[in-house]
């Protein structure tokens, strides 16, 4: 399988490897962000936050929040950079771990910030993960869905127009350009802002799902439980969404250094991860793992070359230290599967079988690897559903 000098396979999502073998689109897309005037557009935003900050409103903004090492920073620089008064809020998508819940309530109490969380029907989750599993091959539709629209919701309900995300979307798919969040910053309803949510929800809208629920699936669910999954259209085109990664240089590896050093922040053990490298990779949800190996599955790679990738990209890791960190940890067998298995009531044989017809040629995967990664130490405290006894 032919592979970009960064380390990217022909297999990842809208990559582009010249027949020369040379850089791939995303090495130039490093060449390009380095050619950004950060601290002019970073001028321009807090000369805009000034002008339009309303004192009467209960927030300035919203900030939709995991505890990740992302939304962790974005959080912490609204606050004490941008000296922004935030609405916090949180999807629960139903796998967050210890670790993370502690990061969350240090970091709310040290920066005094308001915060929401909501948790969706587990029963209702559980089938939209099979659904999105079944016909895309990722099982993740229900939070990708929920973090995206629920603070969009929230924004309606209290009445504030600014929402303050983290870097753009452009960092890990070429669906967007530098620049693409950052040109119409003074225009409510950014069609990018929907553009954007509709890549993230795989296609799949919550009235879809909901009529693949009802007329496929023989379920009794209304359209009023797919409030959180619904895209407020009416609502979006007057908000004004900010991704700060177009207006500072985001630098994730000296931002996890900010956020260790001033919240007291954690990182953790991830599945397949190497554990010192980049023990602030996803950390968040205790799936991970198996989102991974998913998509090892499909594509012949996983968070660990994206990772490594990138360091090489930024000349922070050498081509060599990169393919010997992959090949150590990527394509192993994350124990979350069997976690899985049991919230899908699917057996080995049937995972594999439904994941067959979603490989990209020309990888070819094993399925037959009983090579399994390190149990992260808190693996005993994942959510598991009691077994019937009969």
């Amino acid at each position: 399988m032919k592979k970009c000098y960064c380390g990217f396979p022909e297999t990842y999502e809208t990559i582009n490897i010249p027949k020369n073998n040379a850089r791939c689109n995303f090495c130039f897309k490093q060449t390009e962000k380095r050619k950004i005037d950060y601290s002019s557009r970073l001028k321009k935003l807090k000369i805009f936050l000034k002008k339009t900050r309303n004192k009467n409103m209960l927030y300035d903004c919203i900030v939709p929040f995991s505890g990740g090492k992302d939304s962790t920073f974005q959080l912490y620089y609204v606050v004490t950079q941008l000296k922004l008064k935030p609405l916090v809020v949180q999807f629960n998508h139903g796998f967050f771990r210890e670790n993370l819940k502690n990061n969350n309530e240090k970091t709310f109490k040290k920066l005094g910030v308001d915060f929401i969380s909501f948790t969706p029907n587990w029963k209702l989750v559980k089938k939209l993960m099979k659904v999105s599993f079944e016909r895309k091959g990722d099982f993740c539709w229900h939070c990708h869905t929920g973090v995206s629209t629920l603070p969009l919701t929230l924004a309606s309900k209290f009445n504030v127009d600014l929402i303050f995300y983290g870097e753009e979307p452009n960092e890990y798919s070429d669906f967007f350009k530098y620049g693409d969040f950052s040109s119409d910053l003074f225009k409510k309803g950014n069609n990018k802002l929907k553009n954007y949510h509709r890549v993230t929800t795989l296609g799949i809208t919550a009235k879809d799902m909901q009529y693949i629920l009802k007329y496929e699936n023989n379920s009794n669910y209304t359209e009023r439980d797919f409030w959180p999954f619904r895209y407020p259209k009416d609502t979006a085109k007057n908000l004004l969404p900010v991704y700060l990664g177009s207006f500072i240089n985001w630098d994730t590896k000296k931002q996890v250094e900010i956020i260790k050093k001033e919240l007291d922040w954690r990182g953790d053990e991830v599945e397949g991860m190497p554990p010192k490298l980049y023990d602030y990779e996803k950390i968040e949800c205790h799936m991970q793992g198996m989102r991974d190996y998913l998509k090892y599955l499909k594509r012949g790679y996983s968070r660990v070359t994206q990772m490594t990738a990138k360091d090489v990209k930024e000349n922070r890791m050498s081509q060599n230290e990169a393919r010997k960190i992959v090949s150590e940890y990527e394509g192993k067998v994350p124990h979350s599967l069997n976690i899985f298995l049991e919230y899908m009531d699917y057996t080995k044989e049937e995972f594999f079988e439904k994941i067959k017809n979603t490989v990209i040629k020309p990888w070819s995967p094993n399925f037959n690897s009983n090579d399994y990664s390190s149990k992260p130490k808190d693996f005993d405290k994942w959510f598991r559903e009691e077994k019937s006894k009969n």
